[in-house]
């Protein structure tokens, strides 16, 4: 029964590496996996003294905190929901999804979040703080009863309990809610450990937020479940300066991230330098597209082969893999094979597709979510022919390695012909000049659709739209050059560093008459 929960994995592994670091704050302090169980009891006992019942939801808003790590598997432990989310929401948006997750109580840290906290007022959602104090290694909470009494036990989890609650990024519509079990996560945290071989001697940087998918399950809990390390930045979020700092401090084996990050990262090391890196393992790169020029770069730079994997919070995280060079070849512009999960390639027909031959991307398995919460149109679609429609379309080679061509609205229809942004962005960022590159489609009176790209130079660069466009004609059929190009210093981003192409397409579009492109903080 333990191997079906998370909460039985986790147990699992503090039992097994009682001693074993399992988790610090950079600079300020270290937690055993012993102590952090011991932490992580206790406030679920607290929780459930205070009228937390099985399957009420508890939202959390929180930078990468340990308070955070601490409720998150206490709101789980105590058989509820946790609702992470982003501390940088608005009112209104905290509103919407503190009402659409049908949350109970609203936790933050001492400081609070005003805006969270003001939405969770006008619903009447109560408010609880959760401070930790690591002289004394003792997490307080704010509705604690003054005798401070524990359970002499707590309920026994159940792999059908739902235990986490996030929505999707909303990209072609209002973001859907994802209800996903012990079970859904106990399956892809051992899928993520099988293909990666994370074992106690691991250790990581957490560089991703804690309230999206990759970065919780990928950096945090395969971590935790296997008895490894992870280490959280002092600033509760990634930094550029202190990440190489951090990683040779706790000597880390391996990072996973978004391109975003991982170009960030290029970056400083071109512009500062570390005197030495430490021996990674590998590089994980997830949650969008890693143009192979990036790849390249990484293995270089820092001397690990880079691994792209293919996943989405409805699979409760991973869904393909690049395996360990030990295992087989990495193929640079593929995401790799399926990891612990089946995977098809079907028509609009439900018909399966042969090698090479592109048609949407669909799986079964463990750790693949039953439904969207009340969204009886969405599941509809997104089930059919007994498999799950993840909406990508791709293709899989001879040996079974998936290569993305594009989100299946994000295809650009440029009079008939079918242009993969991927293939574009890739072609993109092999320009040594060009630091950052998105394409996107733009409405055309004559093709339906056109292809625009924005452009973010390397430091130094003076490179035009001439010299783009150029560089695409040679490299690219005719009908895939971009009409336009938008030279900036930045694009929008979602929370997680991820791009949407959609909001990249409005925003520049918006400014289409602008003499020159504003800088938009991402």
């Amino acid at each position: 029964m333990e191997e079906t929960t998370l909460t039985g994995i986790l147990k699992q592994s503090a039992g097994k590496f009682p001693s074993h670091r399992s988790l610090s704050v950079s600079g300020k302090f270290d937690l055993t996996h012993s102590k952090l169980q011991q932490l992580v009891d206790q406030a679920a006992s607290i929780l459930i003294s205070n009228g937390v019942h099985p399957g009420d939801v508890i939202a959390l808003t929180f930078p990468n905190t340990i308070e955070f790590v601490i409720m998150f598997l206490a709101v789980i432990r105590a058989r509820a929901t946790a609702a992470p989310l982003n501390s940088a929401y608005t009112q209104e948006e905290f509103e919407f999804y503190l009402s659409d997750s049908e949350s109970k109580i609203l936790l933050t840290s001492q400081e609070g979040n005003q805006s969270a906290q003001s939405a969770a007022s006008k619903l009447s959602i109560s408010h609880i703080t959760a401070t930790f104090s690591h002289l004394d290694e003792k997490l307080t909470l704010s509705a604690q009863s003054e005798s401070g009494a524990l359970l002499d036990s707590l309920p026994a989890n159940d792999p059908l309990d739902v235990a986490l609650f996030l929505h999707t990024s909303g990209t072609t519509s209002r973001p859907k809610g994802v209800p996903l079990t012990q079970q859904n996560l106990a399956a892809s945290v051992q899928n993520i450990i099988s293909v990666y071989k994370l074992t106690e001697s691991d250790s990581t940087v957490l560089v991703l937020p804690l309230f999206h998918v990759h970065g919780l399950l990928a950096g945090l809990l395969s971590s935790l479940g296997a008895g490894a390390a992870v280490t959280l930045p002092a600033a509760g979020r990634f930094s550029a300066s202190t990440f190489w700092p951090d990683m040779i401090k706790y000597n880390a084996t391996w990072y996973t991230a978004v391109p975003t990050i991982h170009q960030i990262i290029l970056e400083r090391h071109l512009s500062h330098p570390e005197e030495c890196y430490p021996k990674l393992r590998f590089i994980r790169s997830c949650s969008a597209s890693l143009a192979p020029t990036i790849l390249t770069r990484l293995e270089e730079a820092f001397g690990a082969p880079v691994l792209e994997a293919y996943a989405m919070t409805e699979a409760s995280h991973l869904m393909c893999s690049n395996p360990l060079p030990e295992n087989g070849g990495h193929k640079s512009g593929s995401v790799g094979k399926p990891v612990g999960q089946e995977m098809a390639i079907l028509d609009e027909n439900g018909v399966q597709q042969a090698e090479n031959v592109n048609g949407e991307v669909c799986i079964r398995g463990l750790n693949v979510t039953k439904g969207y919460k009340n969204n009886p149109e969405a599941n509809k679609s997104a089930y059919k022919f007994g498999w799950f429609h993840t909406g990508d379309v791709g293709y899989l080679d001879s040996e079974g390695y998936l290569h993305l061509v594009g989100r299946i609205k994000e295809l650009i229809n440029r009079g008939g012909e079918k242009i993969s942004p991927i293939e574009v962005d890739a072609v993109l960022l092999s320009h040594p000049d060009v630091a950052q590159a998105v394409s996107f489609g733009v409405p055309d009176d004559k093709y339906g659709e056109e292809i625009n790209c924005a452009i973010i130079p390397r430091d130094g660069s003076t490179i035009d739209e001439a010299e783009i466009l150029r560089f695409c004609k040679k490299n690219l059929a005719t009908f895939k050059v971009p009409k336009k190009v938008f030279i900036t210093d930045a694009v929008p981003k979602t929370a997680s560093g991820k791009i949407q192409r959609r909001l990249v397409a409005e925003h520049f579009l918006s400014q289409i008459s602008a003499a020159k492109v504003p800088k938009f903080g991402a």
